[in-house]
């Protein structure tokens, strides 16, 4: 007989190798119906793998995050499948779930196109697979069958996976006349898989690598009832009405240029008006917690970025070194914020009377993403980042790490993103060769954070191996007005970068000792943010924040004398305005207007000019009457002051 432990702490007893399916019809058959994966001891498991041994058993269903994985999961094999039998000869990459869904990257042969009209006879052929209920198996191969196998199948980047993994950690899943490599885990059969949609087409460099060859990628989604699915589609439709790109063109926000090149962002003077609008918001806040702004170069020398580690890690993600005209002389366009902020510290000799020193900048930062990884402004080129270092002794950590939170607490209260959850980001105890820095460093980092969330009563998911290379952070995961998951500030302990740049402060002892580096970004980037912001809030921004607050309408040429009166006014009382002067019926001025989300719309006529008045029309509301200018200035100013209060 063997324990198994439950969440709730119960322990039940069963057989030697009791499958977790088995476990769950045990407690109840609706149970039993419901559930798609099991963790045990920690791991992720197939319901139908056997447990011999005492452990511990969590039941995943499809509210939960692993039973959605492992659902996708199975779906992208079976994608694979169909594509097996539809498209002879055709190769496979990889094929993971992902937060929304599933993909699969494939090598249809040479002069084989599987194109968008081509996806509805593969989600035909999925339907049909799926009814027939296969059963999904697992088999642990050796290295050398796995080879064998997929060898003689002529699967050339499958066979290059196996070459990486070592012998004895080797798996398979086969359903139908489809095996595939892979470590699971799937669900027990084909037919909970009720309702497809393949959404995309896309293409992606074998291992991410522009120089390797370009791989057909096929993105899709399921779910275990059809409801479900059309809820999925709905939103999908309103996600695309909310598409940053979209709404950033219409509203005049950002644009790119082929000249200027892929994946650096051009802000317009309206989305400049909207960033800077952010920048001193949060400008204000920092103040208040005594951080101090500077400003760094664009580049740096590249030992800064050798000394930090970053090269080590980014080097190849990053733009190639300048060489300058001095023999030997190389900068590199700076990855991150980090190192020019340890050098600043590094000016002059510090005392424990210094600490903490909050140093904060919004500094731009330059990585060379994949051009088929490059999307609008939430994935970039060159992006700036909302950087603060905080340099603190050992004892301050917990307190600047709850004045940190109390920030970005803040500021998602003022723009209204109420739902979001925390999670800590450890290392992966299987892989500790990706971080820098010793154990003891590493353990103090993550039991400060673990302890500051729990005296915080905050509940945050562990997750392990998403912790930056030089310490765990902990990261807010922001859900938007469709419910999908961004994530919004982040939080790092770092005592990593002050021992390798040789930081030092002078304690109450009079002896030399090594400061803690809080590192934090509350929005991330500013692209990032901003294009998130938009899609939530579908360009509808807060009164206090968005570029232009007011829209002045004349009826005909002859009122814009009036209309340039009435806007001069209007700046005095720092309302941001400006003048629709185009020869064009009022009619299509104010749908114009509506589209570009403008909060006001001030429409003058011959009555408004000889009463020295504005018609006054609300975005999404209608008219609203006619006033003076300085009743309309109390009125958009005392909209924005009680905005304003909520979060102050």
């Amino acid at each position: 007989m063997i324990k198994i432990t439950f969440p709730d702490g119960s322990v039940r007893e069963y057989v030697k190798d009791t499958t977790a399916m088995q476990v769950a019809e045990s407690i109840s058959i609706r149970l039993a119906q419901d559930v798609l994966a099991a963790g045990v001891n920690g791991e992720i498991w197939d319901l139908s793998r056997p447990i011999s041994e005492d452990a511990t058993l969590k039941l995943y269903k499809w509210e939960d995050p692993e039973g959605k994985h492992a659902f996708w999961h199975s779906s992208a094999h079976l994608l694979a499948e169909a594509l097996q039998e539809l498209y002879p000869g055709i190769r496979f990459g990889i094929g993971p779930a992902i937060e929304n869904g599933f993909y699969y990257d494939v090598d249809p042969g040479e002069g084989v196109v599987i194109k968008d009209s081509d996806l509805e006879a593969v989600e035909k052929r999925m339907q049909e697979l799926a009814a027939k209920k296969s059963s999904i198996r697992r088999e642990s191969i050796t290295k050398k069958d796995a080879l064998k196998r997929f060898g003689d199948r002529n699967e050339t980047y499958k066979v290059e996976l196996i070459d990486e993994l070592a012998d004895g950690t080797i798996t398979t899943y086969t359903q139908g006349n489809f095996t595939d490599l892979c470590r699971g885990p799937h669900l027990p059969d084909t037919s909970y898989i009720k309702a497809i949609k393949l959404t995309a087409i896309a293409g992606a460099y074998w291992r991410g690598d522009e120089k390797r060859r370009q791989l057909t990628r096929i993105y899709g989604i399921t779910f275990p009832k059809k409801k479900l699915l059309d809820d999925y589609l709905i939103l999908l439709e309103e996600a695309k009405k909310r598409d940053h790109r979209k709404i950033g063109r219409e509203m005049e926000l950002f644009t790119f240029s082929q000249n200027v090149g892929q994946g650096l962002p051009l802000w317009l003077p309206k989305g400049t008006q909207l960033r800077l609008k952010l920048e001193e918001f949060l400008k204000k806040i920092q103040k208040e917690y005594g951080y101090q702004q500077v400003m760094t170069p664009h580049i740096g020398g590249k030992m800064l970025y050798v000394t930090s580690g970053h090269y080590a890690k980014y080097g190849k993600d990053s733009f190639q070194p300048i060489h300058t005209p001095e023999e030997g002389e190389e900068f590199l366009l700076k990855p991150m914020n980090c190192p020019h902020h340890c050098e600043i510290y590094k000016a002059f000799p510090r005392s424990y009377k210094d600490l903490p020193l909050r140093l904060a900048e919004f500094g731009t930062v330059y990585r060379y993403e994949q051009s088929g990884e490059l999307h609008g402004l939430t994935r970039v080129r060159g992006f700036t980042q909302d950087d603060a270092h905080i340099f603190c002794t050992p004892e301050q950590v917990k307190t600047e790490f709850i004045k940190v939170m109390d920030i970005i607490h803040i500021i998602f209260r003022a723009l209204n993103f109420t739902d979001y959850e925390a999670q800590i980001s450890l290392r992966d105890p299987e892989n500790k060769e990706k971080y820098i820095g010793s154990e003891e460093n590493w353990e103090q980092a993550e039991n400060a954070i673990i302890e500051v969330c729990q005296e915080k009563s905050i509940k945050a998911q562990v997750v392990l191996g998403e912790a930056a290379f030089y310490g765990p952070k902990l990261d807010f995961m922001v859900k938007d007005a469709l419910g999908r998951r961004w994530q919004l500030g982040t939080i790092q302990v770092d005592y990593n970068l002050p021992e390798r740049f040789e930081l030092e402060y002078v304690g109450a002892d009079n002896q030399k000792h090594r400061p803690v580096m809080i590192h934090r970004a509350p929005f991330g980037s500013m692209e990032r943010f901003v294009a998130v912001l938009i899609e939530h809030t579908a360009g509808k921004f807060p009164l206090w924040l968005v570029p232009d607050q007011a829209v002045i309408l004349p009826i005909s040429e002859k009122f814009n004398d009036y209309a340039a009166a009435v806007a001069q006014q209007l700046r005095k009382e720092d309302i941001r305005v400006f003048i629709d002067e185009r020869n064009e019926k009022i009619g299509r001025k104010i749908r114009d207007n509506e589209l570009k989300k403008i909060p006001y719309m001030l429409i003058i006529g011959e009555k408004e000019a000889e009463n020295q008045e504005i018609s006054v029309r609300k975005q999404g509301e209608g008219d609203v009457g006619s006033m003076k200018m300085t009743n309309f200035a109390a009125l958009l100013n005392e909209e924005v002051e009680k905005q304003m209060n909520q979060w102050q």
